[in-house]
């Protein structure tokens, strides 16, 4: 008789630890033995990304509400999940607007878009916003897993004191808040994400012993080798290929992040970069998000959050023809040529996530698929970036979990309080609220509860 494996049953060896992806097995250790086994057991996850500078709106809104038959050229990317994809129109942070605070718009789209919470406007270090969703999550479902959640990005938490109008720079720096004065610090750097999730090296662990430690072990897979083959001599001829795929991909990507830390070793004049990262913008997204499908394969963690760049992020994209930054572009002045480097741009960071959203999609869990299970917003705390406007936002839900019922364009009502999608969100992964934010009471029409 096959045996059943524990959800939380981990590989080891050599201070590593990889946490396994769904299996059938799996689902017999869940299900009481007396009962029919159900089809999936699994968990909806939540993931929550970030694009700065705001949207060309026309670019972005499709033409008709209801079925999503054609797509908006920006989300055109998006084509092969159409299906599993909402347009959320109608959406809004009041919290972002200014309320007699002034200037500082960027800052306060970023600390509002998780928290609809009002920051302080403040250069020092009383900083005053709120909770953000993906950490009421955490907070509430977090010690079901091993990491509680997960902050990556591609640009550091910018350093100093005052980046926006008076406003601190870890407002734009973050969207992803533990406590009201202190945000969840994200991580940049795949490697590190990639040890975190993989290893469970002792928690005071200095840096010289981690780097003798990293340099005696040849790879994640080297170490867990034998744990390997015990696991898989005790597996069903499905599982089995399952787990060789999932630890060809934990090999892939491993080698990637090598190829990345090579690359950056190459350095002009000796100078030295920071490991992991790869030079390459859109390379360093789709590391994060490989990594992010693993987190959620192997149930380490429920909720997560990407920032694509900082609020402002005055990041150039050469590579697309927009020598420019940009912020700077995207206060376009309406110039139709600046105006369609910021589609560019636009559609860009969309594709993006059409890839991570591929990746979810790839994941077998169960008799489904971990897209399935998961659900992505996507979305900015800026409507237009050359009018600074905080109404009818950029605002995507990509997935099938939950119970939302996708491949729709949906209208809100002016002024319809984003809060509410989050306050619904929360019910939908099992957390109880009455209210978020400035939510006025919960999202209607675009799934079943």
């Amino acid at each position: 008789m096959l045996e059943a494996v524990s959800r939380r049953s981990l590989l080891r060896g050599a201070g590593i630890a990889i946490a396994l992806p769904w299996l059938e097995s799996m689902a017999r250790a869940c299900a009481p033995l007396t009962r029919r086994t159900p089809p999936s057991v699994a968990p909806l996850r939540l993931l929550f990304i970030y694009s700065p500078n705001g949207a060309q709106m026309d670019l972005w809104t499709p033409a008709r509400t209801g079925a999503l038959e054609v797509l908006p050229r920006t989300l055109a990317p998006l084509e092969p999940w159409r299906s599993s994809l909402l347009v959320l129109s109608g959406l809004t942070h009041d919290k972002a607007r200014p309320h007699g605070d002034g200037p500082g718009d960027h800052a306060r789209a970023a600390a509002a878009f998780l928290t609809a919470a009002q920051p302080r406007k403040t250069a020092g270090a009383d900083l005053r916003v709120g909770i953000s969703v993906d950490q009421v999550v955490a907070a509430a479902l977090g010690t079901r897993t091993r990491l509680r959640s997960l902050e990556l990005g591609t640009e550091s938490a910018i350093l100093g004191n005052r980046c926006d109008s008076g406003y601190a720079c870890a407002y734009a720096s973050n969207i992803s808040w533990r406590g009201p004065s202190t945000p969840a610090a994200k991580e940049i750097d795949p490697r590190l994400v990639f040890e975190r999730l993989f290893s469970d090296g002792p928690r005071d662990e200095n840096a010289s012993a981690r780097a003798e430690r990293l340099a005696r072990r040849k790879s994640v897979l080297d170490s867990v080798r034998a744990d390997a083959r015990s696991l898989d001599a005790r597996l069903g001829v499905a599982d089995r290929q399952r787990l060789q795929e999932y630890l060809y991909g934990v090999r892939e990507l491993e080698r990637r992040i090598e190829a990345a830390e090579k690359a950056r070793t190459a350095a002009p004049d000796g100078a030295e970069a920071p490991s992991g990262i790869p030079e390459s913008f859109a390379e360093h997204v789709r590391v994060l998000g490989g990594l992010l499908a693993l987190a959620f394969a192997t149930d380490s963690t429920r909720v997560a959050s990407l920032m694509l760049a900082n609020e402002g992020s005055n990041r150039a994209y050469p590579e697309l023809g927009v020598p420019e930054g940009h912020h700077f572009i995207s206060h376009h002045g309406n110039v139709p040529e600046n105006r369609a480097k910021v589609a560019l741009i636009d559609r860009f960071h969309v594709s993006l996530l059409a890839e991570i959203v591929g990746l979810l999609a790839a994941r077998v869990e169960g008799e489904e698929t971990l897209l399935d299970h998961c659900l992505v917003v996507y979305g900015s705390g800026i409507s237009d970036g050359n009018r600074h406007n905080h109404e009818d936002l950029p605002m995507l839900l990509v997935g099938r979990g939950g119970g939302v019922q996708s491949g729709r364009h949906l209208q809100y009502p002016a002024d319809t309080p984003c809060a509410n999608l989050f306050l619904d969100l929360l019910g939908r992964a099992g957390v109880a609220r009455s209210a978020f934010g400035d939510s006025t009471g919960l999202l209607e029409g675009y799934g079943v509860r």
